[in-house]
């Protein structure tokens, strides 16, 4: 007779050295959770940043001469762009991490067979993801009124990858360290905003007087900004090659700052 209640072999599921299934679950959450707000996360920035041109166009664009033969409003919009996807990858990561640990879920992520190389990627990716589309969208809203055809492609795409990166890192260390809405506002409000708009944003450092032109080249925020310029206009205030690796050795110490900070369990853990 057949057993009516076989027995079942449980064995163990091998997952490889990468876990692909959780690692693209726990990004497609990420990208997922913007998406779903959409006209806050995406449309929002982009009408914003199209505010701040037609402010500046219209006070100033006229009366500004142009930047080594760059029109005033075409070497401001790259900075512009460069901003909005600095700001919403950080706030990606950084909301993402800290609300969990508000709501105390963070067992969500923590449990699942899921290393901690694995959770910096997906947070570091996710984030990256809303800020480079924050970017794509802030520059169709431009795209009408101004030229947006990057003269060095290979700029623009290394610098805008680059900053959504560095950013998105950047929130995830802050959004473990903060435990509550104040600590990250002060990291946005005393540290991300005062570097941006600090680093040529609106401006050539070339102009500024010494000791200020200096010191903007210890500001890493201006070497994306600048790079990411270049590749649209063709101007650059400082050294491009410098600046991309520059970029690419800060990368590389967060990355390595965001696997330890996650390996730890510092500040999730509770």
């Amino acid at each position: 007779m057949t057993d009516p209640h076989p027995t079942v072999l449980h064995l163990p599921r091998r997952i490889g050295a990468i876990n692909t299934l959780g690692l693209w679950t726990l990004y497609r959450k990420e990208v997922q959770r913007f998406l779903k707000v959409f006209v806050q996360t995406l449309l929002a920035p982009a009408v914003t940043t199209w505010l701040f041109i037609i402010v500046f166009s219209l006070a100033f664009g006229q009366n500004r001469p142009a930047v080594d033969g760059v029109p005033f409003v075409e070497f401001l919009a790259p900075g512009l762009i460069l901003m909005s996807i600095l700001n919403n990858a950080f706030a990606n990561s950084s909301s993402s991490i800290l609300v969990s640990k508000v709501q105390g879920n963070t067992v969500d992520y923590l449990m699942p067979p899921i290393s901690a190389g694995e959770l910096a990627t997906a947070f570091i990716a996710g984030a990256a993801t809303r800020g480079l589309l924050v970017g794509a969208f802030t520059a169709a809203a431009m795209l009408p009124f101004i030229d947006l055809v990057p003269d060095v492609p290979w700029a623009a795409l290394y610098f805008g990858i680059g900053a959504a990166l560095m950013l998105g890192m950047v929130g995830v260390i802050g959004g473990v360290w903060a435990e509550k809405f104040d600590h990250m506002a002060a990291v946005t409000n005393f540290i991300i905003m005062p570097l941006t708009f600090l680093s040529g944003t609106f401006y050539s450092v070339s102009i500024l007087p010494e000791p200020f032109q200096t010191l903007s080249h210890w500001n890493p925020f201006f070497y994306m900004i600048d790079g990411f310029r270049y590749g649209f206009t063709g101007h650059a205030d400082g050294n491009v090659i410098i600046g991309a690796a520059v970029v690419a050795a800060i990368n590389l110490v967060l990355l390595i700052a965001c696997y330890l900070v996650l390996r730890s369990g510092w500040r999730l853990k509770t």
